[in-house]
C-alpha cells in the first residue's frame, strides 16, 4: 500500500511538472489580436470603401500575416474620445469651436451606427472627464458650453487617459483632439501618450485651430508633435481656422470614419527582437490606391506606477454622469 502511495505521489508530481511546462509554453505565445483601422484613398484623394480582404496584405516585422478579422466601417460602431483644449490661449476660440463640434456630433449620430458613442474630456493643467460615453448630444452640449479656459496644456495626459477609457470599448476606437498649441504641463511625455494609444488600438485625429488672419502665434513644435502622434496611429492633422474651415475639417474626419476598414490578425512567425515596438506594413493589390494605418504596436503593456494625482486618473466632475 505504501509503495502504491509513493508511485501515485510521483505520478502526480510528474503530472504537475508537465502541466506547469505546458502552461509556461502557452504563456509565452503572443495571442493578442492586433487591430488596425485603415483608410484607403486614391492618388487624387478620393476614399475607397468597397475593397475586400483579398485586396490587403499585412506584414508584421517583415513577415506576412493571415488576416483573421475584416470589417467595413458600417459593421462596427465607433467609440470617440473628444478632447478639448481649455488652456488659457484657447479662451477666445471655445465658443466657435463648440459650435463646430456640435455640428460634427449631430452628423455622427444622425447618420452613423446605432451604437456609436462619445466621451468628452477637457484639458488644461489638469485633465477633466466632462461626460462619460453617451449618444446624448444635449448632454455633451451642456458640458461644452460650460467649459472655462485657464492655465497650461496637458495634451499628452489627455491622450493617455482617453486611451485608457477606450480600452473597455468593444468598437472602433478613435481620439479627436481640438487644440491650438503644444503640450506644456503633462506628467506623461510624448512617447507615453503614443504608446498608450498604440496599446489601445486607437487612431488619433488632430484639429489644430490656427489664428484667423495670420500665422502669428502658431507653435510649430507643438504642431509637429501632434502630426507625429496622428500619423503613428493612422490618423491625420487638420490645420484650420475657426468657422467654415473647422467645419470642413470635421466633415473630412467623418468621411474617413465612414469608409474605414477594421483589420485584425494574430502575430505568427515573428523573428526574435529585443525591440518592444513591432513595425507593421499594409500593402494593397491596386497600385492606384494608398492606405493610412498605424505604423506598429508594442509587444506588451507597460504600466507606470502613478507618482502624482494626474497619473492616477482624470479629474471627474462632482455629479452623476455614468
Amino acid at each position: 500500500m505504501r509503495i502504491r502511495r509513493i508511485v501515485a505521489a510521483v505520478s502526480l508530481a510528474s503530472l504537475a511538472v508537465l502541466i506547469a511546462a505546458e502552461q509556461d509554453t502557452v504563456f509565452r505565445v503572443d495571442v493578442r489580436l492586433v487591430r488596425l483601422l485603415a483608410t484607403v484613398k486614391s492618388n487624387t484623394g478620393d476614399l475607397a470603401g468597397d475593397l475586400t480582404k483579398d485586396d490587403f496584405t499585412v506584414f508584421d516585422s517583415g513577415v506576412q500575416q493571415e488576416i483573421a478579422v475584416f470589417e467595413r466601417s458600417t459593421q462596427s460602431p465607433l467609440s470617440i474620445a473628444l478632447l478639448v483644449d481649455t488652456s488659457a490661449s484657447a479662451a477666445v476660440k471655445l465658443k466657435e469651436e463648440t459650435q463646430s463640434m456640435l455640428r460634427f456630433l449631430d452628423a455622427l449620430f444622425r447618420e452613423g451606427h446605432q451604437d456609436d458613442a462619445v466621451t468628452l474630456y477637457s484639458f488644461n493643467h489638469d485633465v477633466t472627464l466632462e461626460s462619460s460615453y453617451t449618444r446624448r448630444v444635449k448632454r455633451i452640449a451642456k458640458e461644452l458650453r460650460s467649459l472655462k479656459a485657464e492655465a497650461g496644456t496637458s495634451l499628452y495626459d489627455a491622450i493617455f487617459f482617453a486611451s485608457r477609457s477606450l480600452r473597455r470599448r468593444d468598437s472602433r476606437r478613435v481620439i479627436v483632439v481640438v487644440t491650438d498649441g503644444a503640450d506644456t504641463t503633462s506628467v506623461k511625455n510624448f512617447q507615453g501618450a503614443l504608446e498608450e494609444a498604440h496599446n489601445t488600438d486607437a487612431i488619433i485625429y488632430g484639429l489644430m485651430v490656427l489664428p484667423v488672419s495670420s500665422d502669428a502665434g502658431r507653435h510649430i513644435a507643438g504642431e509637429n508633435a501632434l502630426i507625429s502622434l496622428c500619423a503613428g496611429t493612422g490618423g491625420r492633422v487638420f490645420a484650420a481656422s475657426l468657422g467654415e474651415m473647422l467645419d470642413t475639417a470635421f466633415d473630412d474626419i467623418l468621411r474617413d470614419l465612414r469608409t474605414q476598414y477594421l483589420i485584425g490578425y494574430y502575430p505568427r512567425g515573428l523573428p526574435h527582437s529585443t525591440e518592444r515596438f513591432r513595425q507593421i506594413q499594409v500593402t494593397l493589390a491596386r497600385p492606384d490606391l494608398r492606405v493610412l494605418t498605424r505604423t506598429g504596436y508594442y509587444g506588451g503593456d507597460r504600466d507606470v506606477p502613478p507618482t502624482t494625482r494626474k497619473q492616477e486618473g482624470p479629474v471627474r466632475k462632482p455629479r452623476h454622469q455614468e
